[in-house]
């Protein structure tokens, strides 16, 4: 049930990135400027590699949510938390782009780059239910504990738990599905070097939007 509420509560921000996303892939196939456009971002990104994936995740991920709670939250005012926050979200969010960076790469060699159905259905499962599953979805929940409750943060001893799991991470997986699993099959329907720029342009809005919903929260 906390499962099925979290993915309630993200049905409005998760439209918001599959149809911008959606609208992104529509342009590159029919509309001309746009595909010039992205083929260029896929060049960069063919030329830096690992370190486009890393630096742009860190923009996107950490610096731009930080930016949008100090202009707007904060009224301009920088306070120390924000330095702490980009302390802890900077690396995270470079690691964790690498991983899938990794990820896209791996499955091109395993199941090819063809957009074929079957192809983007078995990158699909492997993303969603066993990269972000036993990975990527565990890891993001035990370094937000981390980030905001430090010492009071799950032990190790405890992450590894079956309750754990079911508690705290279920819930999260349950929400992550009903957001990324259409936005993965969008980006397995573009070539591979474009996979992480829109990747990127996906967690960008993403992190935009959950910074704005938990400050609006904060105020209530």
């Amino acid at each position: 049930m906390a499962g099925i509420r979290a993915a309630r509560a993200n049905v409005v921000p998760g439209l918001i990135v599959q149809a911008a996303m959606l609208a992104v892939v529509l342009a590159y196939y029919f509309y001309p400027p746009t595909t010039g456009w992205l083929d260029a971002m896929a060049q960069v990104k063919a030329r830096w590699g690992y370190l486009y994936s890393a630096v742009a995740a860190i923009v996107a991920g950490a610096l731009l949510p930080e930016i949008l709670r100090v202009l707007v939250f904060q009224k301009g005012k920088m306070r120390r938390s924000n330095l702490r926050n980009l302390l802890y979200t900077v690396p995270f969010w470079a690691i964790m782009a690498v991983t899938v960076d990794a990820l896209y790469r791996a499955q091109g060699v395993w199941f090819g780059t063809e957009v074929t159905f079957a192809v983007v259905a078995k990158k699909v499962i492997i993303d969603q239910f066993i990269y972000s599953t036993l990975f990527s979805g565990p890891v993001t929940v035990w370094f937000y504990d981390l980030k905001n409750h430090g010492r009071d943060a799950t032990r190790p001893a405890e992450f590894f738990t079956v309750s754990h799991y079911r508690d705290h991470v279920l819930p999260v997986m349950f929400a992550t599905w009903g957001v990324w699993i259409p936005v993965v099959s969008i980006l397995y329907s573009l070539p591979p070097l474009l996979q992480i720029p829109m990747y990127i342009l996906a967690l960008t809005l993403w992190v935009m939007i959950y910074t704005w919903m938990s400050e609006q929260q904060r105020k209530v």
